[in-house]
């Protein structure tokens, strides 16, 4: 996997060097940790670019719980914990904090690599059905927008609107083209109906809407300015 990158977290030695043989000969990167407090060291030096946590439960200094509630405080990133335990409530308290999957050891090498790519494959697919505009977050596929990670409610031809506006960030758009896309050419309305959603949405997402920018004589753009 060209740019993925795994931190394998596990305090034997034997199986890191296991683990890491098998996922560097698929193209993987890989960056370790021997015990819990140096895998919140190394994952926050590297947390922008750490794809998914391998990590033991039982560790020195730190275990793996305790190492999975810091990352969760920061971090979204895929986990999938290892342990030599098997109980039913090890694993329900596992998912609780977050964990994405659960493996017990022994695995076998190619059960866990055909887990992560699952697990990469699924959350790759979600990034590409969203799309984060400075804390405007569109999601394609559930036709819905939050706003640092606030749902807002907004009607269909809102939702319709501010979509157009996102896919074209920083494009003058004139009240016609936006009439013709979003409300499309059978529409014979005023233009002025553009003005009315443009200021509902503009309320609705906040300090936001000062990004839905008036172009003088044209129409609207967005444009993300700090």
């Amino acid at each position: 996997m060209v740019d993925t990158t795994v931190l394998i977290v596990d305090d034997e030695q034997r199986m890191r060097k296991l683990i890491k043989d098998f996922l560097m000969n698929k193209g993987y990167n890989i960056l370790e940790a021997e015990d819990g407090e140096k895998a919140l060291e190394v994952f926050e030096e590297n947390k922008n670019k750490i794809n998914l946590v391998l990590l033991d439960v039982m560790m020195p200094k730190l275990d793996g719980w305790s190492v999975l509630r810091e990352i969760r405080q920061k971090s979204k990133v895929p986990v999938i914990m290892l342990t030599a335990r098997g109980e039913e409530q090890d694993e329900l308290f596992g998912f609780e904090l977050g964990v994405d999957e659960y493996i017990s050891k022994p695995f076998s090498p190619k059960i866990l690599v055909a887990r992560i790519e699952a697990i990469l494959k699924r959350i790759n697919g979600d990034k590409e059905n969203t799309k984060d505009y400075d804390g405007i977050v569109i999601d394609k596929e559930g036709r819905t927008v939050t706003v640092d990670g606030k749902l807002i409610e907004l009607s269909l031809r809102e939702y319709e609107l501010l979509k157009y506006l996102l896919d074209n960030e920083n494009i003058a758009l004139s009240r016609d083209k936006i009439l013709n896309n979003v409300w499309n050419y059978d529409y014979y309305g005023d233009s002025r109906t553009i003005d009315s959603h443009i200021k509902k949405i503009r309320h609705k997402i906040g300090k936001k809407g000062k990004y839905i920018q008036t172009v003088r004589g044209i129409g609207y753009k967005f444009e993300i300015r700090k």
